[in-house]
């Protein structure tokens, strides 16, 4: 059996007498059988035909297992709770894919529609907030941040200033926001460190920023 993937619209008629079909005016191979089938914002229609009767349509879709990267786990949500203090509905990093202690950690947010700030934000076309893209940003830099081996403190962070912060394209219910940041330079005495941040969607920018942190304790 083949398989042929057609956009809805057309009506399509099942001649059984003649055990064939057509799709508005184009007839489809005999002994084919029809459903719906969804995939992203597009929904089509499925029609299956007997390879051995003719041309048979062309398969056309992709295999969904390759559709995703399968990104590694440096850091899982429970290790990455072990490290930060934040909690829901404030904690915007769900894996980290990438780390090395005090020098950069690339991470991720998957961005969903039941996150808690899209019935305000807005309601008619829900968009995530830039100021929690950055918080985010800041969150995968206090990772690389909180490690004995950049001399900071294991228990808090804080935003010492955000700087250049542009915002390049919108991130919406359903992207997964990937965040590299990068610390471009420590004072060890002060705690106070200086960050490259980026996150993208795909492969476009969605925002960037230059970050101070400052580490600390929560007494």
């Amino acid at each position: 059996m083949l398989a042929t993937t057609l956009p809805l619209g057309l009506p399509v008629t099942r001649l059984a007498q003649k055990g064939s079909c057509t799709f508005g005016n184009q007839q489809l191979a005999p002994a084919c059988r029809s459903k719906s089938l969804s995939l992203g914002r597009a929904t089509y229609l499925t029609v299956r035909a007997d390879a051995a009767a003719g041309e048979a349509p062309k398969v056309v879709g992709s295999d969904p297992s390759k559709m995703t990267p399968s990104l590694p786990s440096a850091l899982n949500i429970d290790e990455i709770m072990a490290r930060l203090p934040h909690r829901f509905p404030f904690l915007l990093v769900d894996r980290i894919v990438e780390y090395v202690p005090g020098q950069y950690a690339i991470g991720i947010k998957n961005v969903t529609i039941n996150d808690n700030f899209f019935p305000g934000h807005f309601p008619t076309r829900p968009l995530m907030p830039g100021v929690l893209q950055v918080e985010a940003m800041a969150q995968v830099g206090g990772l690389v941040m909180l490690t004995p081996e950049v001399g900071g403190s294991k228990e808090n962070f804080f935003f010492g200033g955000v700087d250049a912060c542009r915002f390049r394209k919108p991130v919406l219910p359903g992207d997964t926001l990937v965040m590299k940041v990068e610390l471009v330079k420590l004072n060890k005495r002060f705690g106070v460190a200086k960050m490259k941040a980026q996150a993208f969607v795909g492969d476009k920018l969605a925002c960037e920023a230059e970050l101070t942190m400052v580490l600390g304790s929560s007494s």
